[in-house]
């Protein structure tokens, strides 16, 4: 899988040797992470210094699980926490190939508040990258650290982060045959899990709104299975509307306005489009075949869908309104489970090909397809809010277990998130708001 990749690690230097600066460069083959230190924050007291290490933690975690970077063993470390509250001693950091080092201070104005301060040095040269000071309430610091994380993977690679997100899924428990399946939504790291749902209905292929707020699911419910919409602040539900057979697969525009939706009527499936503020909808395929799967563009104006009006399930995109449908994917085998990429670069979809699923990912004119994984049983990919990690549902026959995966579109750094019980359909919202 390696062998084509088009992204990796290396490390730029700044003309001049004492003005060098730290940066990943996302352009060449796979070589080694970036080394960097994470320094527990100071604190003034027991308190705010057992939080200072826990916001360490959250950042290190953060930034090992992409890939991109190795957190160096604390045991290393020669300063202290309360010592690296002003400028590092770089000289102590360079013998143990700190390229970069984060440092914080915790401090408690109020009972019930925090104030988190944050820098990035650069070891090589000797500098501050970036500084910033955060107020929060005080049970807020695990965001805080998500965001700190952000803005350090952002400024080391020059990709934006992803870590201040939430990833909705389908949570699965019981047996095969009478399986509960219930909404659940939690941080892209696994903490702060909770249900959306109670399992009294069954339910499938959820979507978060752009703005982090709402949540678009089908529910297998009589007389009709439908699509609802949740709020995430309030936990309503509430069906979407009225539609013209059973509708399902609903996929937000980027701007939150529309939701594509296929529905299934006389034999026949259709992609439609719904306006969220007229509730006026659009048919925008008219095809015998099976159309279905819909994802937009992140400018908004095309499409990207799965058919089988060629014979076989093939990938197909579109204009907004239904013209100029083209086919994309060519290969052999059964494509499935469109969804175009953040950045627009990439559509990634499952594959079934040799008795194996696969995920995959290819251009939007479907040149360069390459493919990621093999499993028994690979599906449902999701795209992160920067482009470069997918989430992914597997099944493993051998442990009857369903998990949700993350892999780089390298090919590289594969990865289980936790979730207490099964998972499935994962949908990953954009950076919070």
């Amino acid at each position: 899988m390696l062998a084509g990749a088009t992204a990796g690690l290396g490390l730029l230097a700044m003309a001049g040797g004492a003005a060098a600066q730290v940066r990943l460069d996302i352009t060449k083959g796979v070589v080694e992470p970036i080394p960097i230190a994470v320094s527990p924050f100071a604190g003034e007291d027991v308190g705010t210094r057992d939080i200072g290490r826990a916001v360490a933690d959250v950042i290190a975690a953060n930034l090992e699980s992409s890939g991109l970077f190795r957190v160096i063993d604390r045991r290393a470390y020669i300063q202290d926490p309360e010592s690296l509250r002003e400028t590092p001693r770089f000289a102590e950091w360079r013998p143990i190939n700190a390229q970069a080092l984060v440092t914080g201070v915790v401090s408690r104005p109020a009972a019930d508040r925090l104030v988190i301060e944050f820098r990035l040095w650069d070891v090589f040269s000797g500098s501050q990258l970036r500084g910033l000071r955060y107020e929060l309430a005080a049970d807020g610091w695990r965001r805080v650290a998500h965001q700190i994380s952000d803005v350090t993977y952002e400024r080391l690679t020059g990709e934006s982060g992803y870590f201040d997100t939430r990833i909705v899924y389908v949570s699965e428990s019981g047996p095969r045959t009478q399986r509960v399946k219930r909404l659940a939504v939690m941080d892209q790291d696994g903490h702060n899990h909770r249900f959306l749902s109670d399992g009294g209905q069954l339910v499938l292929t959820p979507q978060i709104a752009p703005d982090g707020r709402r949540v678009a699911y089908f529910v297998l419910r009589t007389p009709v299975p439908q699509i609802m919409m949740l709020d995430l602040a309030t936990g309503r539900s509430a069906p979407l509307g009225e539609f013209p057979g059973m509708s399902f697969t609903p996929r937000f525009a980027p701007d939150g306005s529309v939701l594509l939706l296929t529905v299934a009527r006389d034999g026949n499936s259709d992609i439609f489009s719904f306006d969220t503020a007229t509730r006026r909808t659009t048919q925008l395929t008219q095809s015998p075949a099976i159309d279905t799967s819909p994802s937009f563009s992140p400018r908004g104006d095309r499409i990207v869908f799965n058919s089988d009006r060629g014979g076989t399930p093939q990938l197909y995109t579109m204009n907004r309104d239904g013209s100029n449908v083209q086919r994309i994917s060519f290969g052999t085998g059964r494509y499935g489970s469109p969804a175009w990429s953040p950045r627009g670069d990439l559509i990634a979809f499952t594959k079934i090909q040799g008795g194996y699923f696969h995920i995959g990912i290819m251009e939007p004119d479907g040149a360069n397809e390459r493919l990621l994984t093999r499993s028994f049983l690979d599906e449902s990919p999701a795209w992160a809010p920067n482009g470069r990690i997918i989430v992914f549902t597997r099944e493993d026959p051998r442990t009857d277990r369903s998990r949700l995966m993350t892999i780089d579109i390298t090919g590289y750094n594969e990865r289980e998130l936790p979730t207490p019980l099964d998972a499935s359909d994962p949908a990953w919202s954009g950076l919070i708001p």
